[in-house]
């Protein structure tokens, strides 16, 4: 049984179809990559994955770990076990990055974390992202450079160690050390031979040094090729003319 089974999808925004008839099986511990020219629909999927209201599922299924969630909330699916790092991560003022990942990880464990352990697991998880641990006593994301909300976005990531996670172009708007950064943080991740990932992208520089098993390419809402990570290098070699032209 896959992890996640996407079903002949099909997603509205405001009466607009974004998707047309996505499939895709994930297994667990698989590393798909899902890319594709601006607008071609790529973060659509994400958010309709995890459940954004914003994004109407006019037709088709999605099923995480066998049970059909189309119909539920966001933050169910994230009880679940799915997560998603997103392109350009809110600010909050208020909480802490460290309470934030805290609370979080009890609400999707429904279970009390020694303190101790919490704070020792923390810094080692920053310290492999090279990320100031003075970090974790600021408010969530608040005066964060691009980096450092990226940084945090994936140490969440490790912390949370969701089933399925959604990397929504993670490596947006980052220089070469904080791709490989942040990179680094996502093998930390892929070490966990059944944690599965969807890492959203239309650049290929965060894929350097990750393992790849599937990679799929989407164009104006539908996928109109799919292959190993061999695909990955093709689009970098030569883009994605050949499937906008079509």
């Amino acid at each position: 049984m896959a992890l996640l089974e996407i079903k002949d999808l099909c997603v509205s925004v405001e009466d607009t179809e974004i998707l047309k008839h996505i499939n895709m099986s994930i297994g667990k511990g698989e590393t798909h990559v899902l890319m594709g020219p601006n607008g071609a629909g790529k973060s659509t999927l994400g958010n309709a994955l995890m459940g954004n209201p914003a994004y109407t599922i006019t037709s088709g299924s999605i099923y995480f770990m066998g049970l059909d969630i189309k119909e539920d909330s966001p933050d169910k699916r994230a009880k679940a076990g799915m997560f998603m790092s997103f392109q350009n991560p809110l600010e909050v003022p208020g909480i802490t990055l460290s309470s934030f990942i805290r609370n979080a990880i009890m609400q999707k464990t429904g279970e009390k974390i020694k303190f101790s352990q919490y704070r020792k697991e923390l810094a080692a998880n920053m310290e492999i992202l090279n990320f100031e641990e003075s970090y974790k006593d600021r408010d969530l994301n608040v005066g964060f450079s691009g980096g450092e909300k990226k940084k945090a976005e994936i140490l969440q990531l490790l912390m949370l160690k969701p089933a399925f996670a959604i990397l929504d172009e993670t490596d947006s708007g980052l220089d070469v050390d904080a791709v490989r950064t942040v990179s680094a943080g996502i093998e930390e991740y892929q070490k966990n031979e059944d944690g599965a990932l969807l890492i959203i992208t239309h650049s290929t520089r965060i894929l350097d040094s990750l393992h790849v098993d599937h990679t799929h390419v989407i164009v104006k809402g539908e996928i109109v090729a799919s292959g190993d990570a061999s695909l990955v290098d093709e689009i970098n070699e030569h883009g994605f003319e050949k499937y906008i032209n079509e």
